[in-house]
């Protein structure tokens, strides 16, 4: 696209925003920063832009004559598609993108990108650390911290990017086609903005929309959803199992990851020799290895990163061990079902700090998933009743209410035993009590540190 004087409205004024407005100015566009929050400062935005940025900013309400000068908006990934003031963009004929659509636009290169309601971080991390290990101009962006549209004017034709891609960034794609994608799984979240779980399936699943006969998905054979979906795809598939031997794909048997091409099959690894604990870990590893064979690494390059890759920062994370008590940060389990991956992940009796903002998910199997192990569900943030509720009726009782996630890690420093582990792991959004699950993360291990 030409973008010399197109006239583009970025929705959003935060990380993504910024990047996208930055790409725009960059290329000769003239963007608009538009946020509706009538009590965000002009200023405060102005001071998060490059000093000699040129673009205007626009605060509270849009209106009809702006909209009207557009060549094209584009949305930040938390805001929502059917807002009113999106569908008036929308009815005026003005084509809407998303940050990723933007940044694929002006990027280079390849594109290896991953989704899933839970695993995508660390399998993304994985990825980019096999594919840097394999070669040299790799960029690993999106949904896991480097906004993509702050790397995409870098690429040269030789890169590669590892993209961790959310469903909110899916609903905006036009012509985004990864070489290689993957989904992992599939399970309720997002429920609030998408609001049925057909239509969240839908959005998941046009990471491969403009896949074709020479490129790989990657997928959880163990999914149903994405076994069924698999069979439909125009590009080549890849299933990946930790439950049943598969005549083609990546599978654990006896303790050990397997590839099988269909005729003959090579042993990757055993799951002891990785220093990321669990089956869903397992998984994310086998959904990596699958993504970097497909993209023809060698298999020697692949064992060497999967053997010394250390777990993903909030995700399972090992914080420390105080009077024989063992501390995790698993911040990043921000829904019931990355939360289960965590209890799973647990060997030993564990107290377990949960509760944050309410994302309508429901939260049964989470509490069934216990399945022994946890002696305190000590529960803070606006679902902490919803929660305790549930369990009651789910049985469990041990339950304990905190103001503070320093008062709920004091009250699990206290009736915690040597041998115990304290799992922070709250099957919630961090808003309301945190700006995001990170400093939820880093402020855990400040206090379990200072005990």
């Amino acid at each position: 696209m030409d973008w010399k004087q197109k006239k583009v409205l970025v929705f959003g004024t935060g990380i993504s925003g910024i990047g996208s407005a930055d790409l725009l100015e960059k290329v000769g566009a003239s963007p608009i920063l538009y946020d509706g929050n009538e009590n965000i400062k002009e200023e405060e935005v102005r001071g998060r832009l490059a000093p000699d940025s040129k673009a205007q900013i626009v605060i509270g309400e849009l209106k009809d004559e702006m909209i009207d000068m557009l060549d094209l908006a584009v949305l930040s990934p938390g805001v929502p598609t059917d807002l009113p003031v999106v569908n008036r963009i929308r009815e005026h004929g003005v084509k809407i993108w998303g940050e990723v659509e933007l940044a694929y636009e002006n990027g280079k290169g390849d594109v290896l990108a991953i989704t899933g309601t839970n695993g995508k971080t660390t399998t993304t991390s994985l990825l980019g650390a096999i594919m840097k290990y394999h070669q040299d101009e790799v960029y690993i962006v999106g949904n896991i911290g480097t906004p993509y549209t702050e790397a995409a004017l870098k690429m040269t034709p030789e890169a590669v990017s590892v993209a961790e891609i959310s469903s909110f960034q899916l609903e905006t794609i036009e012509k985004f086609h990864p070489c290689i994608s993957a989904i992992l799984n599939i399970t309720p979240d997002h429920l609030n903005r998408h609001h049925t779980m057909e239509e969240y399936i839908r959005v998941k699943e046009r990471i491969t929309e403009n896949q074709g006969s020479d490129d790989t998905c990657v997928l959880n054979y163990e999914d149903e959803v994405l076994r069924e979906f698999g069979k439909n795809l125009r590009c080549k598939v890849l299933f990946f199992s930790s439950v049943r031997t598969l005549e083609r794909g990546i599978y654990l048997r006896d303790g050990k990851i397997v590839y099988s091409n269909g005729s003959d099959s090579t042993e990757i690894c055993a799951v002891k020799e990785l220093k990321l604990p669990g089956r869903h870990n397992h998984e994310n590893v086998m959904a990596a290895v699958g993504m970097a064979l497909s993209y023809g690494v060698p298999l020697p390059e692949i064992q060497y990163v999967i053997r010394n890759f250390q777990a993903v920062e909030h995700r399972i994370e090992y914080v420390t061990e105080k009077n024989g008590v063992v501390y995790y940060n698993d911040s990043k389990g921000t829904n019931p079902d990355a939360a289960i991956k965590g209890i799973q992940a647990m060997d030993r009796p564990t107290l377990l700090i949960g509760g944050g903002y309410d994302k309508d998910s429901s939260y049964e199997e989470w509490i069934e998933a216990f399945d022994g192990k946890v002696r305190y569900l000590v529960l803070i943030g606006q679902t902490r009743e919803k929660i305790a509720e549930t369990a009651r009726k789910c049985g469990f009782s041990d339950i304990i209410f905190a103001e503070t996630l320093e008062e709920a890690v004091h009250i699990c420093a206290e009736k915690a035993n040597p041998g115990d582990a304290v799992l922070l792991s709250p099957a919630c959004a961090s808003w309301g009590m945190f700006p995001n699950y990170e400093v939820r993360g880093k402020m855990f291990k400040e206090i379990v540190n200072k005990l």
